[in-house]
């Protein structure tokens, strides 16, 4: 745990020490507020139904962008080699980046929380569906983390990692949009793998274990390949 704690504290100064962090949180409150004001001044609607909705493509976009650098960067500066060879684990390495990200972007949601505030100070919040919104964007953007923390270790090269970390989040967003194209048989299937499935069910204020489960499993499975695919790094 130490050394889980050691990294995450590591990966954090590398965020803060740098433009990074600020202009990801910077950028992401500008353009979710933007959403936000203009539905509540222009279409004269006080929830945050617009923030939620967009705040999921806002994150498909800027996770790849914090995670790219995680492992990638690593292994183009060779760090990555000393990090392995020492008295620390694979998975240790992995999660604390993981916490690191999720920090990151966790951070960034939680500071939009004064549009709730803004709402409620309207008289027109629902504790319950913001509470689900808020939850269910900080657990989709743990698997975006993951996913992103996963792609970053297949290159060295940060934009391959980028795309590749945007293009598997895309697509499991939107495989609950294609059901229509798909057989009855797999309808079921491929709506429960969907990201954005689960988020709705959520953001809804209705807390489903199935999709609690479905998002741990989800950033346990890419952290346990991120974690194979750093172990590779030792054969190579």
């Amino acid at each position: 745990m130490n050394n889980v704690i050691t990294i995450f504290r590591r990966e954090m100064r590398s965020y803060f020490n740098s433009p990074v962090a600020y202009i990801v949180i910077t950028l992401f409150l500008l353009v979710s507020g933007y959403f936000f004001s203009s539905t509540l001044f222009l279409n004269n609607s006080a929830d945050l139904r617009s923030l939620f909705g967009i705040a999921g493509f806002i994150l498909m976009l800027f996770t790849p962008a914090v995670t790219m650098r995680l492992l990638a960067e690593e292994r183009r500066a060779g760090t990555i080699e000393i990090l392995v060879t020492l008295p620390v684990k694979d998975e240790e390495i992995v999660v604390g980046k993981f916490l690191a990200g999720f920090a990151l972007t966790a951070i960034s949601i939680v500071l939009t929380f004064i549009a709730y505030l803004t709402i409620a100070s309207l008289g027109n919040a629902d504790f319950g569906a913001a509470f689900g919104g808020y939850l269910g964007l900080i657990l989709m953007s743990g698997v975006y983390v993951a996913i992103g923390l996963f792609t970053s270790s297949l290159s060295p090269n940060q934009i391959i990692a980028f795309i590749v970390g945007f293009v598997i989040i895309f697509a499991f967003f939107m495989l609950d949009k294609i059901l229509a194209f798909l057989p009855d048989a797999l309808t079921s299937f491929f709506e429960y793998l969907s990201i954005d499935y689960h988020y709705s069910n959520i953001s809804r204020g209705v807390i489903d274990s199935r999709d609690l489960i479905y998002y741990f499993s989800m950033i346990f499975f890419f952290l346990y390949l991120a974690v194979k695919m750093t172990q590779l790094r030792k054969w190579r």
